[in-house]
């Protein structure tokens, strides 16, 4: 188990942006029920997930997620994650959004506390004094138990933690950036900096850059996915081949799948708590899963960052 803030969660997070969407009711519980077996426990999710897949009008993932728990009576053992900003009906981050977007999501959730409650996408035209002075309204009504802010400016997250501890109010303890072996530029650096000094742990999405680091995606080769396009991206680039090299290398000497390697090279990096990473079906949970078993020797861990160089 690792920490964030108060809360103590598995090594990996399973990724709930599937939910509603390429798994239905059927195969969001049947993945649920895999990862808590596995003995995980922190599931992401957001209030936008699956708004933009056909029939959908947002929130459906949570919705799923509030059913699982109810079901399975699991809710003391779960820690949820979720977010706000991005909903249709809840844009942005204005006071009266966010109290209004954590009750539709604490009613879907069908539940009375929010483990993780993160800023989806930064709001620019609102004070960071005004956000977290709401959120800090959240956490102390009990509704909400830890912060994190995700797709934020590496000033803005620094001008929010720095009010947080001179107001002494509720502070973000987790930030969600993109980052995996082939899409580092946008945390390495200030924002990595930032995460550093004020000791934020960090749970990257898009662990997986898309699946394309699961090593399905290969030249020449067609796969079915609503992803296949942004996954294929990577190959046109003289990264993307090089990494699935090291990859393929380390995998195999290991016997465990190239997905786990590129997580377990993520656990390395400096301020990483927690990969997050999605299944659409119980079968893609397990490489997901060996990654709290599977620690990279630091010379595996070089040639992996040098390859994604």
């Amino acid at each position: 188990m690792t920490s964030i803030g108060k809360l103590d969660v598995y090594p990996l997070a399973l990724g709930g942006n599937v939910f509603g969407w390429t798994a239905d009711r059927d195969a969001t519980f049947a993945i649920l029920d895999g990862f808590h077996a596995a003995g995980g426990n922190l599931v992401d999710t957001a209030d936008s997930y699956m708004a933009s897949a056909p029939g959908n009008s947002g929130g459906e993932s949570e919705t799923l997620i509030g059913e699982w728990t109810s079901a399975r009576g699991n809710r003391d053992e779960i820690v949820i994650a979720t977010k706000v900003a991005h909903h249709p009906d809840f844009r942005g981050l204005r006071p009266d959004n966010i109290r209004a977007a954590a009750d539709a999501s604490l009613t879907r959730l069908r539940t009375d506390r929010i483990d993780l409650y993160y800023t989806h996408f930064d709001d620019p035209e609102v004070p960071v004094e005004d956000i977290i002075g709401t959120l800090d309204e959240l956490v102390r009504a009990g509704k909400v138990r830890e912060i994190g802010a995700s797709n934020i400016a590496p000033d803005r997250l620094e001008a929010s933690l720095a009010h947080s501890e001179s107001a002494g109010l509720a502070r973000y303890v987790a930030l969600q950036p993109e980052y995996n072996l082939v899409s580092r530029d946008t945390y390495e650096g200030p924002l990595m900096d930032v995460a550093e000094r004020y000791d934020l742990a960090a749970l990257p999405y898009f662990g997986l850059a898309a699946g394309f680091l699961t090593g399905k995606y290969r030249p020449g080769q067609d796969v079915e996915s609503v992803r296949a396009s942004r996954a294929a991206e990577y190959l046109k680039t003289d990264r993307g081949p090089r990494v699935l090299a090291a990859l393929d290398e380390i995998a195999a000497a290991r016997g465990v799948p190239i997905a786990t390697v590129a997580l377990a090279w993520l656990a390395t990096r400096p301020t990483v708590a927690a990969p997050i990473a999605s299944a659409r079906t119980p079968d893609q949970l397990g490489p997901l899963l060996q990654v709290a078993d599977t620690e990279l020797t630091e010379e595996e861990a070089a040639a992996l960052t040098a390859a994604s160089g």
